[in-house]
């Protein structure tokens, strides 16, 4: 990536970091971390394995359009662990912006382009990206009747399941039908009848037209010929979500040593589920600590405890964007490192 960008990406970041750190009170911060004790550390000891998941489903991604010349060229190679830098990196960039898709995404196809191309790289961030976001209106779905089955229902449960289920289907069905014609083009049309931004989607449209439709073909060429990597990267992405609750499990048994791992699941769900439908929101705030507060009453959890839960996340949270900052910044002086000396002949 140019040093000017990467240098950009780094001062952004930084800057988001600040703004996020503005919004604790560092009284009740310290306070949390002595209540969790080393509860705190397992919980972010646990995402150095949940990026494994995720890194693992870009990868699979990524090498399912692998040519032979691609496999016999070293410098065209995508290795795992400069990957799992990447994602960590990405996600840092996500954490801070309305929708998640204004710093990381960006990010990681100006990583990934020097190695396989900007369209290979564009087409493989869009469908890693359609695939965690499927993964998630998946996890939703199967939650409805985990939930169905695992707890009572009253008929405002019961209504708000039905609506969350409608949603879910119209999100799977919209993601399904962008992995069989692509999505690029889908996503800009919407957002050239956008009042603002219409402005900006029109001529990127008419521009890069023919860009677009390649990009669009590589998405439908992958998943109509390769469904078994498909399907993993998927099952991938619905097990790093289970896989997550145990954050919830590790929070909440310092409270309740009688929580149970599915009411832990249930509490991700929801307030994933609410925290996304205000994705507009920067830094999401106000919208996971209220997912996370109306997710655990509704389990008959105190709101205290849901209070507890979201304050340590939310720690968390800044401790992975620092980093996925610090990343950034020992990838750009590994590359200047790396760089031949002029001769001095």
């Amino acid at each position: 990536m140019n040093k000017k960008y990467q240098n950009g990406f780094f001062v952004f970041g930084l800057a988001v970091l600040a703004v996020m750190m503005t919004q604790l009170d560092f009284r009740e911060v310290w306070q949390g971390l002595k209540h969790a004790g080393y509860w705190f550390f397992a919980v972010v000891a646990l995402w150095v394995f949940l990026y494994l998941f995720n890194t693992a489903a870009w990868y699979l991604i990524i090498h399912s359009a692998d040519t032979p010349a691609d496999r016999q060229d070293p410098r065209r190679h995508v290795g795992f662990w400069w990957l799992y830098k990447v994602t960590i990196s990405g996600f840092a960039l996500n954490y801070a912006t309305p929708g998640g898709l204004m710093g990381g995404e960006p990010y990681r196809i100006m990583e990934l382009a020097p190695k396989i191309g900007t369209e290979r790289a564009s087409s493989s961030v869009i469908l890693y990206v359609m695939t965690h976001i499927f993964s998630h209106f998946s996890f939703w779905f199967i939650c409805i009747f985990l939930y169905i089955f695992t707890q009572p229902v009253n008929f405002f449960m019961a209504m708000l399941l039905l609506a969350a289920g409608a949603f879910c289907t119209l999100g799977l069905w919209f993601f399904i039908a962008g992995y069989r014609k692509g999505l690029a083009n889908r996503i800009l049309n919407l957002l050239r009848h956008l009042p603002v931004v219409k402005r900006w989607a029109q001529p990127f449209v008419e521009k890069h037209k023919t860009q677009l439709d390649t990009i669009d073909a590589q998405i439908a060429a992958l998943h109509r010929q390769n469904p078994k990597t498909f399907c993993a990267a998927v099952l991938l992405e619905i097990g790093c979500r289970f896989a997550s609750a145990l954050e919830v499990l590790f929070i909440l048994l310092v409270l309740m040593p009688s929580v149970n791992y599915v009411q832990c699941v249930l509490i991700i769900a929801f307030t994933t589920l609410f925290a996304n439908l205000l994705f507009f929101m920067p830094l999401q705030l106000g919208g996971r600590e209220g997912g996370f507060l109306m997710s655990t009453t509704g389990l008959g959890i105190t709101a205290s405890a849901g209070i507890f839960v979201a304050l340590i996340v939310r720690i968390r949270e800044l401790v992975w964007t620092g980093i996925g900052l610090l990343l950034i910044k020992l990838d750009k002086r590994q590359k200047e490192e790396e760089k031949p000396m002029p001769r001095s002949d």
